[in-house]
């Protein structure tokens, strides 16, 4: 496992043990601090037939510095090392928003999507049924917006912008 403490915690609740040998599965998360060796270790793993999941395909994260190498973007390295591509647990993973929802007791016709991502975020949600409102806060743009064949429902610039205005976050 590579991650934050977050992941473990995740896979422990769920009967996993965390080990470096005779392993079935290399998972691969978020952290800001990726290290050299543990990506060593998971190629060596993957390499000897662990399968390979990451939690989502992010190529960069944002940071007050600008961006910063996300979980894709490893990802991507493991595989070219391997030849082995991961199946990605997260968003934009359909299965993930459709389960998420039934655990909440949710609809899609009453659950929307909010986030900062056109590539992970809006797709998700736009193939859960669900609307979108894409924030210009994190890593999207209006200029990397039209490079998608789809649109958000709606665009704003922060989350900030629902919070006190309206109960109906489409509301202008």
């Amino acid at each position: 496992m590579v991650g934050e403490s977050g992941l473990t915690t995740a896979l422990h609740d769920i009967g996993y043990v965390i080990t470096d040998s005779e392993l079935d599965y290399v998972v691969l998360g978020e952290t800001r601090t990726y290290s050299f060796e543990a990506i060593t270790t998971a190629i060596r793993l993957v390499e000897r037939g662990a399968r390979f999941i990451a939690t989502n395909p992010d190529a960069t994260g944002p940071s007050a510095s600008g961006s910063l190498p996300a979980t894709g973007a490893v990802a991507a390295l493991i595989t070219r090392a391997t030849g082995r591509e991961p199946y990605y647990v997260g968003k934009p993973n359909p299965l993930m928003m459709r389960s998420a929802i039934r655990q909440i007791g949710a609809h899609s016709e009453s659950t929307l999507m909010i986030g900062d991502r056109m590539d992970t975020d809006v797709i998700s949600g736009m193939e859960a049924g669900l609307q979108t409102i894409l924030v210009l806060s994190g890593i999207s743009t209006p200029t990397s917006v039209e490079l998608y064949p789809y649109r958000p429902t709606r665009v704003i610039g922060s989350v900030a912008d629902l919070v006190g205005h309206t109960a109906d976050p489409f509301a202008t």
